[in-house]
């Protein structure tokens, strides 16, 4: 089985500079058309048999793009969200760091963030939300999940078996995709973070701009 791994196009948090883990926010316009360009590669080189995608709207509206351009259908699954950031979310960074200051030291990975999760929660929903998947997707050929930066980085730790505590993180562009194979009990990391489809994109938005 090979899984695709696909981040959510430019949200509206992005423009605003605001917190956004559980902020729920809509793409921008520049989102909704590299979601787009995203779509027409992955139908062209990559074509999922099912999309999962986060119930988030910035992550459901990117899978929704993906699903009218292959005519595959769209799973959704709350335990795909991004990190439970509590009273953090939807607020501006500065405000943040006013109202609620990191804790000396930082804050240790099994405290919860005020109405939110630990990292440590964080980590087990992934590797549990991605066991869930592989095992109600077994005889697919490929599989695409839509999801969020933070979520993909644990799915990728969760896939190589990193420890729980691992400092290792797997940055995602704006719809990056990633390619992954399971073979038996072989794993192959195929590709990480492939923004090509963007350039497109890019190009088109600083041509408007000049």
């Amino acid at each position: 089985m090979e899984i695709l791994l696909i981040r959510h196009g430019e949200s509206e948090g992005d423009i605003l500079q605001v917190h956004e883990g559980r902020a729920d926010l809509l793409l921008t316009d520049h989102g909704r058309r590299q979601a787009k360009e995203m779509a027409k590669v992955v139908k062209e080189k990559y074509m999922p048999e099912v999309i999962w995608a986060s119930t988030l709207k910035r992550a459901r509206e990117t899978a929704e793009i993906l699903s009218q351009e292959t005519g595959i259908p769209v799973i959704e699954e709350d335990s795909l969200r991004e990190f439970n950031n509590g009273v953090l979310a939807g607020l501006p960074y500065v405000e943040a760091k006013i109202r609620y200051p990191e804790p000396e030291g930082g804050r240790k990975p099994h405290e919860p963030i005020e109405e939110g999760e630990s990292e440590l929660e964080f980590r087990f929903r992934a590797q549990t939300v991605f066991s869930k998947i592989l095992a109600e997707s077994a005889g697919r050929k490929r599989i695409a999940i839509v999801s969020h930066g933070g979520m993909i980085s644990n799915l990728l730790r969760a896939f190589l078996n990193l420890p729980v505590l691992s400092d290792t993180y797997f940055p995602t562009g704006d719809t990056g995709i990633h390619l992954l194979k399971v073979n038996g009990g072989q794993k192959t990391v195929m590709f990480l973070n492939d923004c090509g489809h963007l350039a497109k994109v890019d190009s088109e938005q600083m041509a408007a701009q000049n």
